[in-house]
C-alpha cells in the first residue's frame, strides 16, 4: 500500500515556474513507476509525464516536453515535476500515481496505475 500526497500548487502568471512535489508513505516507494496526471475544468485526466522506479528513465507528452522535468528522491521518497515557463492551457489539478506494473515498460493509462494522490491545483494567469 502506497498513499500519496502532492503539495506545491499555486497561482503563478505565464511564463512562470513551479515545482510540484509528491510524498509517499511506505517503505516500498522505490519499486513503483511514478507519473503525474492532470484534469482540466471539463476535460478527462490526461497523462503529464512518467519516471521509472530507478529515476533513469522519463517520458513526456509531448505538450510539455522541454519545459516540465519530472525526478524522484527514492531516500525521501518523493517525486517532483520541475514546471518552467508554464502557459495558460497548464492550468489544471495535477495529480501524482503510483503503479506496481512490470518493470521496463512505460504506463500512460490512468488505468495502468494503482494509487493516487488527491491533486493539487495549479493556476497560470495571464
Amino acid at each position: 500500500q502506497v498513499q500519496l500526497v502532492e503539495s506545491g500548487g499555486g497561482l503563478v502568471q505565464a511564463g512562470g515556474s513551479l515545482r510540484l512535489s509528491c510524498a509517499a508513505s511506505g517503505r516500498t516507494f522505490s519499486t513503483y513507476a511514478m507519473a503525474w496526471f492532470r484534469q482540466a475544468p471539463g476535460k478527462e485526466r490526461e497523462f503529464v509525464a512518467t519516471i521509472s522506479w530507478s529515476g533513469t528513465s522519463t517520458y513526456y507528452t509531448d505538450s510539455v516536453k522541454g519545459r516540465f522535468t519530472i525526478s524522484r528522491d527514492n531516500a525521501k521518497n518523493t517525486m517532483y515535476l520541475q514546471m518552467n515557463s508554464l502557459k495558460l492551457e497548464d492550468t489544471a489539478v495535477y495529480s501524482c500515481a503510483a503503479t506496481a506494473g512490470a518493470r521496463g515498460n512505460y504506463y500512460f493509462r490512468v488505468g495502468d496505475y494503482d494509487y493516487w494522490g488527491q491533486g493539487t491545483q495549479v493556476t497560470v494567469s495571464s
